[in-house]
């Protein structure tokens, strides 16, 4: 373990004590594509996995990768670890009607998301571990990375230490999963939701807003749809922009673009209306850490979730800019 400069502490290799896991069953709770990526590094690290699923094509699918899957009750009555990986939408009705009743003393939930724990829809019983392991990865990556042996990043934290060995369990599962070979960041639940809410709901609608707008404008003044799409994503240059954001720094990126670039860049970044996006993302956190975001998702579930219909229709595919993207794909197979 090591502290930086602010006493964040970073967890490597070496970190997760021997035999860690020596004796115990994890159970992955959810198949879908982390579930997966997450029990079949697990096995591959050579620790006892049972697999719990509801009867969909995902049970299908974890048959086929040579586990037995049960219901999601019968794996948490089994197993002395068990890996939270379903939706927070559904989180806490899966922990109340097949996940509560088979929790022993001694037992430990993790968790992938610090939502379910920070906005109370989970309530551990005090005589459970309870551990927090995030990854920073899609979940098909997860397994990609394991593969080739890069690994990926993660949050974690300790929430409840009902054994002595929650450390212990927690960094033992970052290790066989995979997440210590690149790097595991200590962050409460808490801060991992503010986190994850706060980027989706600030950078996210900005950036997607950003690309609608210069689409329909290019469009608009004759530049061509599908180099509107191929300059603003599709030709791979802006995923580098970003990857270049890790590999040498956010400022130190800009080295990477012309002189052109950079003096456009920062002249059109003057020209924003910064105080009005500072007063937003405020607006944004405030409205994520007291609790009224997770209240308005929580009535759209209740509701039917009519906001997801809707952008089920927005996104169907009959638009512009997904009409350009089809056309290069066709033309370049």
């Amino acid at each position: 373990m090591t502290e930086g400069d602010g006493g964040v502490k970073f967890y490597r290799r070496g970190d997760a004590p021997e035999g860690a896991l020596q004796g115990e069953t994890v159970g992955v709770i959810g198949y879908g594509n982390l579930g997966r990526s997450m029990a079949l590094n697990l096995r591959d690290s050579g620790v006892d996995v049972r697999v719990g699923n509801i009867d969909d094509p995902y049970r299908a699918v974890a048959a086929r990768d040579g586990f037995e899957p049960v219901p999601i009750a019968d794996v948490a009555a089994a197993c002395d670890i068990l890996y939270l990986l379903i939706p927070d939408e559904v989180m806490d009705d899966v922990y109340r009607d097949e996940v509560a009743p088979g929790l022993a003393a001694g037992n430990a939930m993790c968790f992938a998301s610090g939502y379910a724990l920070a906005y109370g829809l989970v309530p551990p019983p005090p005589e459970v571990d309870v551990l927090l392991l995030a990854p920073r990865m899609l979940g098909e990556e997860v397994r990609h990375t394991y593969e080739s042996g890069d690994g990926f990043f993660t949050y974690v934290s300790v929430e409840q230490d009902a054994t002595g060995r929650a450390w212990q369990r927690l960094l033992g599962l970052a290790d066989a999963v995979g997440s210590l070979r690149k790097g595991a960041m200590q962050l409460s639940a808490d801060k991992e939701a503010t986190l994850d809410l706060l980027i989706e709901q600030t950078v996210g609608p900005y950036l997607g807003t950003a690309i609608q707008l210069a689409f329909q404008l290019g469009a608009d003044a004759g530049l061509p749809p599908e180099a509107l799409v191929l300059e603003m994503y599709m030709s791979g240059e802006m995923a580098r922009t970003f990857q270049t954001f890790a590999e040498e720094g956010f400022y130190r990126s800009t080295t990477w673009h012309g002189a052109v670039a950079q003096y456009g860049g920062f002249l059109r970044t003057l020209s924003l209306d910064r105080e009005a996006m500072a007063r937003h993302f405020a607006e944004t956190l405030e409205d994520i850490r007291s609790g009224g975001f997770a209240k308005r998702f929580h009535d759209e579930k209740q509701a039917g979730y009519p906001t997801l219909q809707a952008i089920a229709g927005i996104t169907s595919g009959d638009d512009p800019m997904t009409a350009a993207e089809q056309r290069v794909r066709d033309a370049l197979g």
